[in-house]
This record gives C-alpha cells, sequence and structure tokens, in this order.
C-alpha cells in the first residue's frame, strides 16, 4: 500500500492529466450531437465486428459437433430410402400386398486415421462392437463405396480402405449392367481403380458410371467411379477398364457402415454353392 502511495503521489500530474483528458472528452462528446454521433457509430461498428469474430469462433469451435450432427443426420436418411429395403409381397388370388422391409442400415462415424500411399492402406474409425460393428461390414459415403471393415474393437474398428490389393467389390456398368470387379491397379494411384472381367460384349463409354452390384455386400447402385479409360486384357473374352474413382480418400471425414441383415445368409448360400461345385 505504501508502494502504491509513493508511486500515486511521484507521478500525481499524469493521473490529474489523464483525468482532465478524460473527463474533457466527455464533456465535448456529451454536449455537442455531431460527436456523439460519431462515437456512437464508430462504437457500434467496433461491438459489432466483435460480435461478428465471436461468432465466427464459435462456429467454428462447434464445428465438429455440427458435423457429427450431419453424419447422423445422414445415416438416418439412408435407412428410409428404398434402396435400404426389400420387397415382402405376398399373393393371395387377385390380392397382392406389396410391403417394404429394411434390409441395410447405416451407422455414422469418424475417420480418426488413413493412410493412402501405401500398398495396403487401411482407415480407423471411432465405432466398435458396442454400437453393433462387425467383421465384413461395408462402408461408404455419400459419394460412394470406401471399403469393408477388417478388424473390431470395442470402441474403434479399423476398415480395409478400397485402394488395397485384396479389396475386391462386385461392381457393374450403370448402362448396360455387364457385370465385373473393382479392384486397385498395381500403379497404387489413390484415384483410380480397374474394373476387370467386364464380358467383352460391353460397349462401355468414357465417363460412364460404375456402380455396385446385387453381388456386392453394399446396397445395388452405389458409386464406385467413372470409366476413364478403355484397356483391353489380353486377347480373351473379358476387358479391363479403367475406373476414375468415386471417392477422394484424402478427404475422408465421415463415414457410413453398411448393415446388411442378410450378409449371414448370403455368406452362407455362397459357401453352399462353393461346396456344391467342388
Amino acid at each position: 500500500m505504501r508502494n502504491l502511495l509513493i508511486f500515486i503521489t511521484k507521478y500525481n500530474a499524469f493521473f490529474l492529466f489523464l483525468i482532465f483528458e478524460i473527463a474533457s472528452f466527455v464533456i465535448y462528446v456529451k454536449y455537442n450531437s455531431f460527436q456523439k454521433a460519431s462515437v456512437i457509430n464508430s462504437t457500434n461498428q467496433i461491438t459489432g465486428n466483435l460480435y461478428a469474430r465471436t461468432d465466427e469462433l464459435k462456429g467454428y469451435l462447434s464445428l465438429r459437433e455440427v458435423n457429427d450432427q450431419l453424419a447422423r443426420e445422414n445415416a438416418l436418411l439412408r435407412n428410409q430410402l428404398k434402396s435400404s429395403k426389400y420387397i415382402d409381397t405376398v399373393a393371395h388370388k387377385t390380392v397382392v400386398d406389396t410391403i417394404y422391409k429394411q434390409q441395410y442400415e447405416y451407422i455414422a462415424a469418424k475417420v480418426i486415421n488413413k493412410s493412402i500411399n501405401k500398398r495396403n492402406n487401411y482407415l480407423t474409425i471411432d465405432r466398435g462392437s458396442r454400437e453393433g460393428i462387425q467383421k465384413g461390414m461395408g462402408v461408404i459415403t455419400a459419394n460412394g463405396v470406401v471399403g469393408k471393415i477388417a478388424f473390431v474393437g470395442e470402441h474403434l474398428s479399423i476398415v480395409q480402405s478400397l485402394l488395397h490389393k485384396d479389396s475386391r467389390v462386385s461392381g457393374m456398368l450403370a448402362y448396360n449392367k455387364e457385370i465385373g470387379y473393382i479392384q486397385w491397379g498395381d500403379d497404387m494411384n489413390p484415384r483410380k481403380a480397374l474394373l476387370v472381367d467386364v464380358s467383352n460384349n460391353a460397349q462401355p463409354k468414357i465417363g460412364e458410371p460404375v456402380v455396385t452390384s446385387d453381388l456386392s455386400l453394399f446396397p445395388a447402385g452405389i458409386p464406385l467411379g467413372k470409366v476413364s479409360k478403355l484397356k483391353a486384357k489380353g486377347a480373351g473374352f473379358f476387358l479391363n477398364l479403367e475406373v476414375a474413382l468415386a471417392v477422394d480418400f484424402s478427404k475422408l471425414e465421415y463415414v457410413d457402415v453398411v448393415v446388411n441383415k442378410f450378409a449371414n445368409e448370403q455368406a452362407g448360400l455362397g459357401a453352399q454353392e462353393k461346396k456344391g461345385d467342388e
């Protein structure tokens, strides 16, 4: 306290000058309408700018929460699509009762780690067995196919990306429905893949969409990419087409895990068919 008094006494002239200046400014503004309006206008502009910057900061800080909410809403909307359901039709004499039943459901997830520059690439998502994730489930985004679940933990799961040497997805040309399968090329280009074993009778066009077929673990019609180059595979009866992938894997942030309610049944029938062939 003593030091404070000494400081005030030593610089009393400065403090008196400051007080008089503030008082003069207040009186000047208060009793002059033009200056008063100018000060109020300037103050409002400064306050408005501060509010705008504060609002931008709040918006930025809440961006992740908003994105999470949008991802959940997108998953709910996907669950309502007709492509996520199957038709259960019961015919009795002339009465036909058609009911849409759920075949596919979607679980929104955030990508927390990923790679795109290796021969075998994976993604890590923030959903696991607690949310119903199981090995083998498909993973998509609004743009197209991402891959399938390879490993599942309680809280996290690892996705085998489409950019993986062992990834295979049944795809078809959107216009003429010729079926092949998508695999990643040996050149390791993260934006390109190959649609192989397409019938030589097909007449694909540059730019033709390639989508998932009914033979894949995904709902039919999910984008895989577009034909970017026509390239014959040897001299056989099949074509090998270059496809520009629909998904930019370098920008992945949110995905949807596809829950196919018929997955076990389809896998069981596939195993029986394979055993019968042997």
